[in-house]
């Protein structure tokens, strides 16, 4: 990356507003096309919601985004590989713990199958959710009266069994840290139809969300990104606060916090539409934008990681926990890395357990966190150790985030205002992880919407 002497003098092609993985493609897209690009990111390194920190003397832990496959998230594991980055298969071994509303806690293993109400469920979310045309959601058959349902009532209303609210709060904050009486029905479905089915979404096997983690760390690829935009200019720690296109030259004009003005022929906007509010439009923005800005919803998604000397629970047959009632952890995965005898299990707070648990000192958050991980595992293993290092991450409380993994539709917006989400205002796009159609909420999507919004300035940029 470059910095240049005075850029508030210099009249850039494009200004990209957030260096996440998104605003990252967005400015080599740009990049490459021969044009001038900056981007102002509000925090002190790139790379948005992928964040990688050292846990151990050779290995690293992801606080963030973490998972690629290599089948159908084509675009960002042909970066993995550019990258020359190793992909690490996720664990698939031995047995999971689970504990049930009554305190009990046994054994299953891995990837059971399922039976009865949580399978009768999950074949009608697969037919329900093949039914959308993600190009067109208002084609589906009833949108509107879909869309005003919670995704919790719509399943009940399928199943004829309130039994089912326990198995939609477990979906819903699984992927997106809300539970299933705060989002849409109809979104849900769009929400596994655009990540490849509910069956991918859920699964750690080839194919699905949680297939392959990355030795080196997700953030990885941003710095990458990041070190080839040599002839372009990006700042860090510098969030802009107002975006003007009325000026009478007919440039627009992008103001940060400490006063400074950058002056572009195209704004690029990457950053949550929860986050649109933080910032000054001039002219304002149309009133669908505004609509998803004020109701889109973050969901809560912490993380709390345990890093250890040995891979205790390998030796003792398990591989972590997939439902747990008794405490703020919903479910762990296996996060080591053997080639760097790098051992951990990360805990996830998600949804309204989450929420209450983040109210807590940072001492008491880590006490109940270990108390339940340890009773959770105690019962088959004898002598459980301490952690050697331990990590958390609360992405509600960073400002520039408010929460993960990405904004949410509640009821009532998607066949409202959601068609909206990607569409430009004047010289302003508008790019993230929630503007496509593919792998929404994902690093796949990301770096799509980036493709997708950089090729919309760079034709913008030819024609003007």
């Amino acid at each position: 990356m470059s910095v240049s002497n005075d850029p508030t003098t210099k009249l850039y092609d494009a200004v990209i507003v957030g260096a996440g993985l998104s605003g990252l493609q967005a400015a080599h897209s740009i990049q490459a096309a021969g044009f001038s690009v900056c981007i102002l990111e509000a925090t002190d390194r790139v790379g948005g919601k992928t964040l990688t920190v050292k846990s151990s003397e050779k290995g690293y832990n992801d606080l963030g985004a973490a998972w690629v496959n290599d089948t159908n998230q084509t675009e960002i594991f042909k970066l993995h590989q550019r990258y020359g980055l190793d992909g690490v298969v996720q664990y698939p071994c031995g047995d999971d713990i689970l504990e049930s509303g009554e305190g009990v806690i046994r054994k299953i293993p891995y990837g059971l199958p399922l039976t009865g109400l949580p399978k009768k469920l999950l074949d009608i979310l697969r037919i329900e959710s093949s039914r959308l045309d993600l190009d067109d959601p208002m084609s589906f058959p009833g949108a509107t009266e879909v869309d005003n349902l919670t995704f919790r009532d719509f399943c009940v209303e399928k199943t004829g069994s309130e039994d089912v609210i326990h198995i939609t709060d477990a979906i819903s904050t699984a992927l997106l840290g809300l539970n299933s009486n705060e989002l849409s029905a109809l979104y849900m479905l769009y929400y596994f139809k655009s990540g490849s089915g509910i069956d991918n979404l859920l699964s750690d096997e080839r194919d699905g969300a949680q297939y392959l983690r990355t030795r080196q760390g997700t953030q990885t690829i941003a710095r990458k990104m990041a070190d080839e935009l040599s002839q372009s200019d990006i700042f860090l720690g510098m969030p802009v606060t107002s975006i003007n296109q009325t000026d009478a030259d007919a440039h627009c004009v992008v103001q940060t916090l400490d006063g400074s003005s950058f002056r572009c022929r195209r704004v690029i906007v990457s950053i949550p539409t929860t986050l649109y509010r933080s910032v000054s439009f001039h002219p304002p923005l149309p009133h669908a934008k505004q609509v998803l800005s004020d109701h889109t919803i973050m969901g809560y998604y912490s993380k709390v990681i345990f890093i250890f000397k040995e891979p205790w629970w390998r030796d003792a047959g398990l591989t972590g926990i997939v439902d747990c009632a008794g405490g703020p952890i919903t479910f762990t995965r296996d996060t080591s890395v053997p080639t760097d005898d790098q051992w951990s299990i990360t805990c996830f707070m998600v949804g309204s357990r989450g929420r209450a648990w983040s109210k807590l000192s940072k001492d008491d958050r880590y006490s109940q966190v270990w108390e339940q991980f340890r009773r959770c595992f105690e019962d088959f293993v004898e002598n459980i150790p301490e952690p050697a290092n331990t990590l958390e991450m609360e992405w509600s409380k960073e400002p520039y985030f408010l929460g993960a993994p990405c904004p949410a539709m509640i009821p009532g917006l998607l066949t409202t205002a959601g068609s909206d989400v990607a569409a430009p205002h004047g010289k302003v796009h508008f790019i993230g992880t929630e503007t496509s159609t593919v792998w929404r909420g994902y690093m796949e999507e990301a770096i799509r919407a980036g493709q997708r919004g950089g090729a919309e300035v760079v034709t913008a940029l030819q024609e003007d």
